[in-house]
């Protein structure tokens, strides 16, 4: 079985145990495929840290670190304990076993909790995966930090943190009755899927080599400029942060080149505020399905048109005045959809499933023409 194989079979699994999380299974699992890090906003009891750990665990090899931080949390309990001897020789360094510096994958609980000294070297180590230590500054192996809140950060000086988070999720307690019971009767699998950490690293490899398409740029760029116009602003650093991820989506996914579907999963990158959510998936679906949800809807019209010809006339001439009137109507129509499909090549939009409705559509027209 080849990594990926295992890496689908991980992404299944997880969402057998983990209900109503597919898009945070999918965030976080493109999260350690692209070195990025996860925020989960919501309330305690919503399996936030048990999914950090259960994906921790399928990866052999790899240190895990996990902490709740307050506002008395001392930077002993993340960084680790000063070493005596270092101290002996004027060299304030401190001992990082089993510390966050040594961790390739941490679930940070609270995080926006914990005072101002242990988020300035936070920062660093999850920005530069640099640690300063002493009189040297140790490169850490960190692949993703899960970070969790119960709420958005106020404080000017959490802004910076807050932005280092590329996915962020909102996440709540089970809402529909059947995924809740099964959750009650459903006991964690025998065996798990796994992979080695040198696995996730080839795969992190071949993550980085998946083609973007020069109309993925295109419509990127087309979604800031949508988003802006309604105020909903990310940094360019995001935007360019977004690419491995995207990469990343598209290698899950089994495909072999970042497609318009991937570019869905930006709704978890561009907002700020969890008010923004609704706004931003609805931007983005319009650009991306739009044009696929018009040309649907003239379809609809073009069948009730059809019926409305082929109804029971009481003479001839009303049956041929019919059919005259829903014939110049298609005429209209498919100068649309031919205006629309165009409209859609040009930005690279694929057009599979709107030719298969344009044929449609011709069909209902030669029906008509037939009846003449």
């Amino acid at each position: 079985m080849t990594a990926q194989d295992k890496l689908k079979r991980l992404r299944e699994e997880l969402k057998q145990i983990f209900l109503e999380r597919g898009d945070l299974i999918d965030g976080a699992l493109s999260a350690l495929l692209s070195s990025q890090h996860v925020l989960i906003i919501g309330p305690p009891g919503t399996a936030k840290s048990m999914l950090a750990d259960d994906i921790c665990r399928r990866i052999l090899g790899a240190n895990y670190f996990q902490w709740l931080l307050t506002r008395f949390t001392t930077p002993e309990e993340i960084f680790g304990a000063v070493s005596l001897k270092a101290l002996e020789e004027d060299d304030y360094r401190r001992v990082t076993l089993r510390k966050l510096p040594e961790g390739h994958i941490a679930f940070l609980d609270e995080i926006f909790k914990a005072n101002s000294s242990i988020l300035n070297a936070i920062l660093t180590l999850i920005n530069e995966r640099l640690f300063h230590n002493g009189k040297e500054v140790v490169t850490v192996p960190l692949l993703t930090l899960f970070g969790a809140s119960n709420e958005l950060p106020e404080d000017d000086e959490l802004t910076a943190l807050y932005d280092r988070f590329l996915l962020r999720f909102v996440v709540n307690y089970i809402t529909e009755d059947f995924r809740f019971l099964k959750m009650l009767e459903s006991s964690l699998p025998a065996e798990r899927t796994t992979l080695s950490l040198e696995e996730l690293r080839e795969m992190q490899r071949l993550v980085r080599d998946v083609p973007i398409p020069s109309h993925i740029y295109r419509t990127i760029a087309d979604i800031r400029r949508m988003l802006g116009k309604k105020n909903i602003v990310a940094s360019d650093r995001r935007y360019r942060q977004c690419l491995p991820l995207l990469q990343a989506h598209a290698y899950l996914a089994g495909g072999g080149e970042v497609t318009e579907r991937d570019l869905s999963f930006l709704e978890h990158v561009l907002w700020r505020d969890p008010g923004e959510l609704p706004e931003v998936r609805a931007t983005i679906h319009e650009l991306l399905l739009g044009y696929e949800e018009e040309i649907k809807e003239l379809l609809y019209q073009s069948r009730e048109m059809r019926d409305y010809a082929l109804r029971p006339w009481e003479t001839s001439e009303q049956r041929a005045q019919a059919l005259i009137e829903v014939h110049t109507k298609l005429r209209h129509i498919l100068a649309k959809v031919e205006q629309i499909m165009e409209k859609a090549k040009k930005l690279g939009r694929p057009l599979d499933q709107v030719g298969a409705i344009k044929e449609e559509i011709e069909e209902i027209q030669q029906q008509m023409l037939a009846r003449f």
